[in-house]
């Protein structure tokens, strides 16, 4: 089912075009002689008359319900701000097109809450029209034009122009209020988008190992922002799962395990039987030999090779999940085998549209503007990786309708990604104004000598020892802070796993994923500074802030509705002012896809409750008994609200906080 206002609204303009048609024919009909009006017009007109009602309705509906999404959702301030200032601005100076308009927080609490810095450009852009105004004029004239609005409570102008704005405190009180009555709800879509993300990747017969820890990492927290924003998301694991590879392979599984086909093969390492199939491979001809047949022989699809082929495949699946569930990581396999057929249509696509060159026996795609070209037939007939990644963003744009494509690769596979675009948008197949096609690149991961990350032996880390690893180290932690005394097993074991794995997770995602970043325990077990151990244990003593003064959930839910938030002291003002950034923060990721400010700002989040916890009492005890002597709702509210935040900030990193750490 389609969206009914489109199609009403699409079956609208097919109308009234008729409508148009026999009106003119009519027309000029009537000139040469008096006829009636045509029947075929008059039915138009009156099954047009009933869609526009229904149109109507259906806006009128959709409206409403938008309405009452907006009314439970965050309000994202300086997307409000903007609104406001920009009308401001336009109004003020109507002869600039398109005026700059550029709204931040305050660095400093004594320039306001946000600042307008539209003025400066405004006064170059004026002088280059030829009239000179003073950028505070300007300013002074924007303040002038504000409209009616229930956010800002004052303006003034500081230096060479700048716009301090300063937040109505009942503003933010009600808009706090709303994050506990709701929950922590996403500002509502203009419309329903499909997001692609592929990430992870790995190859069929060989182990993951660390270099597969950031994609999997940060693509699995992309979609969960994505998927909280409310855009439907398919993630795909591009799976290297077809190739020559197989050939020798599925020639050594023959040799070794002859009754394969009735008898499941006892294959738990499948590194090691890699590594003696390309030890045949190189050094018997007569193996090869056989392999290139094997190789012939599973691209015809005969039924025993395709079954000796899946056989290899589950076992690598299997050993792929046990990370996946350790990550609490979601796929859907598409590998490359999926696009083989697709392959075909898109060299043959290519080809008519005379794109195609031959180069030494290859066909190749020279894309305008790229250093490099695409092979997408080799010499000897076989298809690249080239066509394979044509053939997939083929499929990602008309069968799976995406609006949004997202590569998570590392760097260097920066250029070969940038000529598949290029290619892709040459023969037609997207305009990037319309649909996003990004690859979200990110730097190598390096061990602590600065190097690229090694085993002692110069290996590459295989990622299941790396968890384990972690595993063990936190349970350390754990115990070196005496927390094996307190918990229960179980919830020792949770704590660990929330630990171990939160920290790994966050340590990659906290750096800027441009970056390379030197892999550390002791730095990402360490519960000082920006570190998921940190986070983690600032969440459960907040959570603990209502338990230990004997408040239940339903006593705060019911003074979320009653009780006003009082923002009157500098640290609840602060505080307020962090939470309610939250919505900003996430756009910003939309637009750039850098996930390190959401854990920029959850640690500034943390620190800033702090700060306020250290100021404001939350809960009064008298000094000698201990006991409960009187309860602040206002500042108890904060506290969940804070809590709220970051839980949906944890949820959207891939941490798993427990109650009791």
């Amino acid at each position: 089912m389609g969206d009914p206002v489109t199609e009403y609204t699409a079956r609208l303009q097919q109308q009234e075009q008729e409508i148009q048609r026999l009106s003119a024919e009519i027309k000029n009909l009537e000139n040469s002689q008096n006829l009636s009006p045509s029947p075929r017009l008059e039915e138009l007109r009156e099954e047009n008359a009933r869609l526009k009602y229904r149109l109507n309705i259906l806006k009128k509906s959709l409206q409403e319900e938008s309405l009452s999404q907006r009314g439970k959702a965050m309000l994202n301030i300086n997307k409000r701000l903007q609104e406001v200032f920009g009308e401001a601005i336009r109004v003020s100076c109507p002869e600039l097109d398109n005026p700059p308009l550029s709204i931040a927080p305050s660095q400093q609490a004594k320039f306001g809450d946000y600042q307008c810095n539209s003025a400066m450009s405004m006064s170059q852009m004026l002088k280059a029209k030829g009239t000179k105004m003073n950028p505070r004029e300007i300013a002074e004239r924007i303040i002038k034009n504000l409209p009616d609005n229930e956010l800002v409570q004052k303006t003034e102008v500081a230096g060479p122009g700048f716009i301090n704005i300063y937040l109505q405190k009942t503003f933010v009180s009600k808009q706090l209020s709303n994050v506990l009555i709701n929950g922590v709800q996403p500002p509502p879509l203009p419309s329903k988008k499909k997001v692609v993300v592929d990430f992870s990747s790995p190859n069929i017969a060989k182990e993951m190992h660390v270099g597969h820890l950031r994609s999997t990492i940060i693509g699995e927290s992309m979609c969960r922002l994505f998927e909280f924003l409310g855009y439907e998301v398919l993630r795909l694991n591009h799976l290297g799962d077809w190739g020559t590879q197989f050939g020798m392979l599925i020639a050594h599984l023959q040799e070794m395990f002859p009754d394969y086909l009735t008898v499941s093969p006892p294959i738990s390492d499948l590194q090691a039987f890699y590594k003696e199939s390309k030890k045949r491979f190189d050094t018997d001809e007569e193996f090869k030999k056989r392999a290139y047949q094997c190789v012939i022989k599973l691209q015809s699809k005969e039924p025993e090779f395709i079954k000796a082929w899946n056989l290899i495949c589950d076992v690598s699946r299997k050993e792929f999940q046990k990370i996946y569930d350790c990550l609490d990581i979601t796929l859907i396999e598409r590998g490359e085998s999926y696009y083989q057929d697709l392959m075909v249509e898109v060299v043959k696509e290519f080809e008519k549209k005379g794109l195609v060159e031959l180069d030494e026996g290859r066909k190749v795609v020279f894309p305008p503007g790229q250093p490099i070209p695409l092979t997408i037939v080799k010499s000897d007939g076989g298809y690249t990786y080239d066509t394979s990644d044509l053939a997939a963003i083929h499929q990602r744009i008309f069968e799976e309708k995406a609006d949004i494509i997202i590569y998570v690769t590392d760097s260097g596979q920066s250029m070969h990604l940038q000529v598949v675009f290029a290619a892709a948008q040459l023969i037609g197949w997207y305009d990037p104004k319309v649909i996003r096609v990004e690859h979200t690149g990110f730097g190598v991961v390096l061990g602590e000598d600065k190097k690229k990350f090694k085993t002692r032996s110069g290996d590459t880390v295989r990622l299941m020892d790396l968890l384990d690893e972690g595993l063990k180290r936190s349970m350390d932690k754990l115990k070196e802070k005496e927390r094996d005394k307190v918990l229960t097993p179980e919830e020792l074991t949770k704590a660990q796993r929330a630990v171990a794995f939160g920290c790994i997770k966050y340590a990659d995602l906290s750096h800027n994923r441009n970056n390379d970043y030197v892999f550390s325990f002791d730095k990402m077990l360490d519960d000082r500074g920006n570190t998921a151990a940190y986070l983690l244990y600032a969440f459960t003593r907040i959570r603990s802030i209502a338990r230990l003064a004997k408040i239940d959930e339903a006593t705060l839910k019911k003074a979320a509705e009653t009780t006003e938030i009082l923002l009157d002291h500098e640290k609840e003002w602060k505080l307020g002012k962090c939470i309610q950034r939250f919505p900003e923060i996430l756009q910003k990721i939309l637009d750039d896809l850098l996930l390190h400010t959401l854990c920029d700002y959850l640690y500034e989040l943390a620190t800033t409750f702090t700060e306020f916890y250290d100021s404001c009492y939350c809960v009064e005890k008298d000094r000698q008994t201990g006991e409960v002597i009187k309860i602040n709702m206002w500042r108890m509210l904060l506290c969940e609200a804070t809590a709220a935040i970051m839980a949906k900030s944890f949820d959207i990193l891939g941490l798993n906080p427990v109650e009791r750490m």
